[in-house]
């Protein structure tokens, strides 16, 4: 029997594009899913299959300048909780009468997990990034929001969240209704997973990178008299780093035997970079899959999706985290033995070269990736996701 599916996300490359071969998949299957999604990113999820209900995200966007996100922890997620509240009543309207029969959303979807409780009906969480363990509310959560709770900013955020959530039925303190799903599905392969051993794997279930065709992304070619490969790429959202990307031509440029690909994002001019050698290839935006398929090394702002296509791909890494969770992605591609930690203030041109050629000439970071890569095909990823997502819908 075909069922209807419902995914929620927000318009962010980080987020969707983790979800984008789960949702082919299920529409392969036979299901009729629908996809909320702001007007941005429409076409991509049109490309699955699915049929995209859009609505308006007051979110900064994928093109905006980073430090539209601001700087402190109530900066970063005080849009979020903005955001769901006045997104609400817009996916109310665009379902009324063609509720689903299971919901999927990614975990920034706040309204995805409300409309859920409201329609009554099961819901799985997509979580594109590390997942809480027992113990972390006092080991890391509490720390973190000690400060900010005791502020009166802080304090109204809480109250404006709870109020929010009981309008709509829902009596959870904000942190227990969005920190303890009742089930979610983890698009990370379990090796990225801090503490993966005190993770509820009754809640939480790791079905690792869900990779698929990339071809509609475009193709890239290694030059024919390459040496080597080094993909450098601070992903979508905080890539306005002049500087940085000037170390990095200054590092490469003109290395024997190694050609450049190198992604700056739509914030920086090329002309920033000054003179640039004819090994380095200077793209806003490449197929990242498709290149690090052909690489040697890569230097990443260490995000969920970059670092696992890293381990996907058996590449050893350069992680120069820029954001959130990608400084523990950092911490545990380093202590994995695949990856250098450098810290953005250290990234000069000798701290990269030094890190990339070290990597790259270690036989012993070879078999480290190669063993991380087997153990990530055994997690199942696209196959595996959606099998557990039919396993979810009603019967009958």
């Amino acid at each position: 029997m075909t069922s209807h599916i419902a995914m929620f996300s927000i318009a962010a490359h980080g987020h969707v594009n983790p979800h984008l071969e789960v949702i082919r998949e299920l529409v392969a299957r036979g299901h009729r899913v629908t996809y909320a999604i702001p007007p941005v990113f429409a076409d991509k999820i049109a490309e699955t299959g699915a049929e995209p209900r859009l609505w308006n995200s007051t979110l900064p966007t994928p093109d905006d300048d980073p430090s539209a996100w601001g700087d402190t922890l109530l900066d970063n997620v005080e849009p979020f909780l903005d955001d769901a509240i006045q997104a609400l009543p817009q996916l109310i309207e665009a379902y009324q009468g063609d509720e689903p029969d299971l919901v999927l959303y990614d975990t920034t979807s706040y309204p995805g997990a409300v409309l859920a409780r409201r329609w009554g009906v099961g819901a799985i969480s997509l979580s594109t990034h590390l997942v809480a363990w027992r113990g972390y509310e006092e080991e890391v959560a509490e720390p973190m929001w000690r400060e900010p709770k005791q502020t009166e900013r802080g304090k109204a955020y809480f109250a404006r969240f709870r109020a929010w959530l009981e309008e709509n039925g829902i009596t959870e303190d904000p942190d227990d209704f969005y920190g303890h799903p009742a089930r979610s599905l983890v698009l990370v392969p379990k090796a990225l997973q801090p503490n993966a051993d005190r993770v509820d794997e009754s809640v939480y279930t790791f079905v690792g990178a869900c990779q698929g065709d990339r071809s509609a992304e475009g193709e890239w070619q290694r030059p024919a008299d390459a040496g080597k490969v080094l993909l450098v790429s601070l992903g979508s959202a905080f890539t306005k780093r002049p500087d940085f990307y000037r170390e990095c031509v200054k590092a490469f440029g003109d290395l024997p035997g190694w050609h450049v690909v190198l992604q700056i994002g739509k914030h920086v001019d090329p002309a920033e970079l000054g003179d640039v050698p004819a090994n380095v290839e200077v793209r806003d935006w490449v197929p990242q899959l498709a290149v690090l398929r052909q690489a040697d090394a890569f230097i990443t702002h260490a995000g969920a999706g970059g670092s696992q296509e890293g381990l996907a791909t058996a590449t050893p890494m350069v992680a120069v985290p820029q954001a959130v969770d990608q400084f523990g992605n950092a911490d545990m591609l380093q202590a994995l033995g695949v990856a250098r930690h450098v810290p953005m203030e250290e990234a000069t041109a000798e701290t990269l070269r030094e890190a990339v050629l070290a990597l790259v000439d270690d036989p012993e970071v070879a078999r480290r990736l190669a063993r991380v890569q087997a153990e990530m095909a055994e997690e199942g990823g696209t196959r595996r996701a959606a099998d557990l997502i039919e396993a979810a819908l009603p019967r009958g």
